[in-house]
């Protein structure tokens, strides 16, 4: 082979595969706070508000608790099969969703898809170590996480669009759930485990994927348990976690409870709820690729522990200050602009998050990253609870401000945490 030739493109191939997975990850996640909250759905089943806050939040205590068991699997034996197979169940129970017949099957539903979609942002994390160019993983992280975050902006707007469409809340289910398992296909016919075991990657790309890397082989010998003494000693990954619990506190209400404010404080209809909701949402999405573009950026010319650490840390106080902000606003697109805020100073830190991960994990990148992702959704998981304790106890004129500065007290905290977290302090130093 002439070494003239160029580098195949077949990591761009995986990288974008690897976002239109986390698109529809993220599009199945979200979608059931507007099903829920249609009328269609409202004629056909009926939840008591504790039933509606245990069903919006069983998803993230099913994908909090499954992520460290679906780390370990990922490690261990390898993403190629294990992502395809995740895809494809997440995508059956979202179906499942649209034919629940009341609240215990609406929850089995939820919980089944919530175990489903534990291991994709693992194993994502160490398709990165291999698939990404090392001077590059910020840019990478924010790709698949800007994925994730477009299906999150879409899911309001769409899911109304179908369910006033179809005139049945069940039909948004359905699609979706048939989409996702031809995504699932698409994933397995373009993905490999290394660069060394693609057919169509030649070896000026392998070459530049090996750069700063030393020997760069499959791996032979995986890991084949959690290390959870290390995982609990590591003050530095405890400060991790923490960024991760209080951030999707924070954001969580963009999500699970934004639709309930506009429907019921706002008083406004179906439609407006959904489009306001996705305008919100669809504001954070210019934070990733940004967000690792500059955590890229400040890495080379300071270091790592800067490079991570202040993205993640200046933009939870700038969240926590849009909060506020919204507060303050009454025009429903003034809202949506404050909101929108919201999310995009609490996604502009999420790319140095993910390449903190990366580069504390070592050769445990998906067990690790599984780990701090845990916590992070217990965060999401207990926020809906949170928020109605709060609103009970202290929101006598049911504006739901006191959930607000609820939301907005954990982005000040997780951008505390954030101060102490140091991407040149490995988790386990042997092997690294």
């Amino acid at each position: 082979m002439s070494s003239s030739a160029r580098p195949t493109i077949v990591r761009h191939q995986i990288l974008a595969t690897a976002t239109m997975v986390a698109f529809l990850m993220y599009l199945d996640r979200i979608c059931l706070a507007n099903i829920i909250g249609s009328s269609s759905f409202k004629e056909h089943i009926q939840l008591q508000p504790w039933q509606e806050d245990w069903v919006k939040g069983a998803f993230f205590w099913a994908y909090a608790l499954a992520q460290v068991p679906a780390g370990w699997l990922s490690d261990r034996f390898g993403t190629r099969a294990l992502i395809t197979i995740y895809i494809a169940t997440w995508s059956i129970f979202t179906a499942a969703t649209s034919f629940s017949l009341g609240f215990t099957t609406l929850l089995l539903a939820r919980l089944g898809c919530g175990l489903a979609e534990a291991g994709y942002y693992p194993a994502s994390s160490g398709l990165l170590t291999r698939w990404a160019h090392i001077e590059s993983r910020g840019f990478a992280s924010s790709a698949i996480s800007w994925g994730g975050r477009v299906g999150g902006a879409v899911a309001p707007g769409l899911t109304a669009f179908v369910i006033l469409r179809a005139g049945d809340w069940r039909w948004a289910g359905w699609l979706y759930g048939v989409v996702g398992v031809s995504v699932a296909l698409c994933y397995w016919r373009v993905f490999r485990e290394h660069p060394r075991q693609h057919p169509r990657c030649n070896e000026e790309e392998i070459a530049l994927l090996a750069e700063g890397r030393g020997a760069f082989q499959p791996a032979k010998d995986p890991p084949r348990r959690f290390p959870l003494k290390a995982a609990c000693r590591s003050v530095n990954l405890w400060m991790a976690n923490g960024v991760q619990f209080f951030t999707n506190v924070g954001w969580s209400f963009l999500i699970l409870s934004l639709p309930d404010y506009l429907t019921k404080v706002m008083l406004l209809k179906e439609g407006m709820t959904g489009l306001i909701t996705t305008g919100a949402l669809t504001i954070g999405i210019a934070a990733l690729p940004l967000g690792g573009f500059v955590t890229d950026w400040i890495s080379r010319r300071h270091g790592k522990r800067l490079g991570r650490m202040l993205p993640m840390c200046v933009t939870k106080f700038a969240a926590a200050a849009c909060y506020v902000l919204a507060l303050w606003t009454d025009s429903p697109w003034g809202m949506a602009a404050a909101f929108g805020l919201v999310a995009f100073f609490g996604d502009i830190g999420l790319p140095a998050m993910w390449t903190t991960m990366q580069d504390i994990s070592g050769r445990y990148q998906a067990q690790f990253f599984g780990w701090s992702n845990m916590w992070g959704n217990f965060g999401a998981a207990i926020m809906p609870i949170l928020f109605t304790w709060v609103s009970k106890s202290y929101d006598t004129n049911h504006d739901y401000h006191e959930g607000v500065w609820m939301c907005a007290a954990a982005f000040v905290l997780a951008g505390v945490f954030a101060l102490f977290v140091d991407a040149e302090k490995p988790v386990i130093r042997e092997g690294v």
